[in-house]
């Protein structure tokens, strides 16, 4: 069996289903449990249960429904968040405190139990460790996404596996995504919190696709243990390694998109700085239409740059861009050097790499995004109706 995420860690099982625009995923795996939450003011129903029952640090599975995130939908949908750990308790024997719980979908909706609760019924029946059942758990919970997402990291000693779902209201501070990461290695409830924390901050909290934080962003990691004691810098690195090929897969498939677009800023004094100025011209409508139009327009990236609030001299930066194989020269020490043909020519694939040296230091970030396209339009135009 060749399994691409989640199934490859030991002690897990899943499934899921969709119907239309319905879907349900159930998760079985026991262990340590760590998560990350949007920042987002306005917070789903499952954000704030979910806040709080993380605290126990442990966790036996997962249900998630998509369709209808249950945001905005005050004391009901709390309740409704609480009744679908419930039902997922219920269908697979354990403590319902012990589920975890997320949604995704139209906000300001109320969730369908009855059809909830019909679906984890029949997912719980089928829940199992195969290829098909990673599978179709990572698509059942897919909105206006038009690809699955999984990730697999595999060590000598351990296994992290992760799938996720992220398309559109995309932004740091993690957007509409759900991510549920799983590894095998024997690993506290603290020290898996700290380590997820810094691999967010790496990944998912550098990724924009519209600029809009989500009610929703939710990422839970379990540690079944079932690999034994681990060394926590290597599992820092791959826990990283799993929830940046996550990201970088949410802002390749953003809605609407036609080119993943990377920003890497080096020579900052400060990583966050760094990260900070990547995150602004990532978001940048006028960088997002040039990269859709093929349009090398080396001015919005740096004009982008001056406005991210991080002081940097704009006669000293550099700038390349890169298709991923060949990098050619724009700007050298704030000389404009670029071959308009060659820099129009590396536009023309589905990567467009810039590269910008502020030439102030030694630290640097790397954010990640897409073009903006009609279709995006297209999409949330008529989202709801």
């Amino acid at each position: 069996m060749t399994f691409r995420s989640i199934c490859a860690v030991k002690g897990v099982k899943t499934f899921g289903m969709k119907e239309g625009k319905f879907g349900l995923t159930l998760i079985r795996a026991a262990g340590t449990a760590a998560g990350v939450f949007t920042q987002n003011l306005v917070k789903a129903a499952p954000i704030e249960l979910m806040r709080e029952q993380i605290k126990k640090g442990t966790m036996e599975a997962v249900i998630a429904n998509s369709g209808c995130a249950n945001a905005y939908t005050g004391k009901r949908g709390y309740n409704d968040a609480i009744e679908m750990t419930t039902f997922a308790g219920s269908a697979l024997n354990v403590d319902p405190d012990q589920v975890g719980v997320a949604s995704t979908g139209v906000i300001g909706r109320y969730l369908d139990l009855p059809l909830i609760q019909r679906q984890c019924e029949e997912v719980a029946r089928k829940i199992d460790r195969t290829p098909e059942a990673e599978s179709l758990a990572a698509e059942a919970i897919m909105t206006t996404d038009t690809f699955p997402k999984h990730a697999l990291v595999q060590k000598e000693t351990f296994t992290i596996g992760g799938i996720t779902k992220g398309s559109g209201m995309i932004a740091p501070n993690m957007g509409t995504m759900l991510a549920f990461i799983y590894t095998d290695a024997d690993i506290g409830a603290k020290t898996l919190s700290q380590i997820l924390k810094k691999a967010t901050k790496r990944s998912f909290n550098r990724v924009v696709v519209d600029g809009d934080m989500s009610t929703n962003d939710i990422a839970l990691c379990t540690a079944t243990g079932e690999s034994g004691k681990v060394n926590p810098v290597e599992f820092s690195h791959a826990l990283e390694e799993c929830c940046r090929s996550l990201a970088q897969q949410i802002a390749a498939d953003g809605e609407g998109a036609t080119k993943l677009i990377e920003v890497t800023i080096r020579g900052a004094q400060k990583e966050e700085e760094a990260a900070k100025i990547a995150r602004t011209i990532i978001e940048s409508p006028l960088v997002k239409t040039a990269v859709y139009g093929e349009d090398p327009n080396w001015g919005r990236v740096v004009a982008a740059a001056g406005r991210a609030g991080i002081e940097f001299d704009p006669n000293a930066v550099s700038l390349w861009i890169s298709d991923g194989n060949q990098r050619y020269p724009l700007v050298k020490s704030g000389e404009i050097i670029a071959d308009l043909k060659m820099a129009k020519a590396a536009m023309h694939g589905k990567k467009v790499i810039f590269v910008l040296d502020l030439a102030r230091g030694k630290e640097e970030a790397t954010a990640w995004g897409c073009d903006l396209t009609e279709r995006y339009v297209e999409i949330n135009g008529r989202y709801t109706t």
